[in-house]
């Protein structure tokens, strides 16, 4: 019995039939709604907000910040290549070339790290919301496209710039060379 029964064959993938029909748009609207209160917010409260931590929660501030964009920025290239796929602008195939370079794995620091209760409420639920998104679409990457899909062997990450395959990356989600 190693050979896949006819049922396994014919099921139907939910993450799959959502990411490539109409009901991907409000996730699409969700990741990308989260994105642009993150750079408001990092760009005008948090910034006040930021000024007026201790030391040592300023430090985790700016690191959880830090992670806080990258994973926001990942979502967001995940997201951009599905709605791609969806419009038929790139291939199943291609879609699934291209998310090689997405990772959905960025943590995030504990509820239990020192200087975390002094965090602005308002950036802690950003950070809370934008870490329940990525487990959110890092399960539907899993069922679409399979385990370990998302993340870069190590060899491949100590040669590659992360910042040339993210633009790379929205370059083709948008089609531009």
């Amino acid at each position: 019995m190693n050979e896949p029964s006819r049922e396994s064959a014919n099921t139907i993938k939910l993450a799959e039939r959502r990411v490539f029909s109409p009901s991907f748009k409000p996730l699409y609207n969700e990741g990308m709604g989260l994105v642009e209160q993150a750079a408001e917010y990092l760009d005008g409260a948090g910034r006040v907000e930021a000024k007026k931590l201790s030391r040592l929660a300023a430090t985790l501030y700016a690191a959880e910040s830090m992670r806080l964009t990258t994973r926001l920025m990942q979502i967001a290239s995940w997201l951009l290549l599905q709605r791609a796929a969806n419009s038929g602008e790139m291939t199943r195939d291609q879609v699934a070339s291209e998310k090689s370079k997405v990772r959905l794995d960025t943590a995030s620091a504990h509820d239990d790290a020192a200087g975390w209760n002094e965090l602005p409420d308002e950036f802690v639920d950003l950070v809370r919301r934008s870490l329940r998104l990525q487990a959110h679409v890092r399960r539907m990457d899993e069922e679409i496209y399979g385990n370990g899909t998302t993340v870069m062997p190590v060899q491949a990450m100590r040669r590659s710039n992360p910042v040339s395959d993210q633009i790379s990356l929205l370059n083709t989600a948008f089609a531009r060379n």
